[in-house]
């Protein structure tokens, strides 16, 4: 599942993480360098479980653990309309 942001959301990559700009709002999101890697991963074609093996890769953290945190970005940037 390739991630594409709804055409009003503006991304900016900090040296913190990333900064998501809801335009249709005026609320933005502050991406952690977890979640920044999960949506890189996610922008450029990747799958759920390759977005899990990238955090696993750079972060000392179980696969449960991964998955279940990946999950939890993914609905959250679903359910918050961030998402095409």
């Amino acid at each position: 599942m390739a991630l594409r942001f709804a055409p009003d959301i503006t991304t900016a990559e900090t040296e913190y993480g990333t900064v998501l700009l809801d335009q249709r709002s005026g609320h933005y999101w502050e991406l952690n360098p977890t979640g920044t890697l999960v949506v890189r991963t996610l922008l450029e074609g990747g799958e759920e479980k390759d977005a899990v093996d990238a955090v696993i890769a750079e972060f000392d953290i179980d696969r449960a653990q991964a998955a279940q945190d990946v999950a939890a970005l993914i609905h959250l940037l679903r359910t918050s309309g961030l998402t095409a």
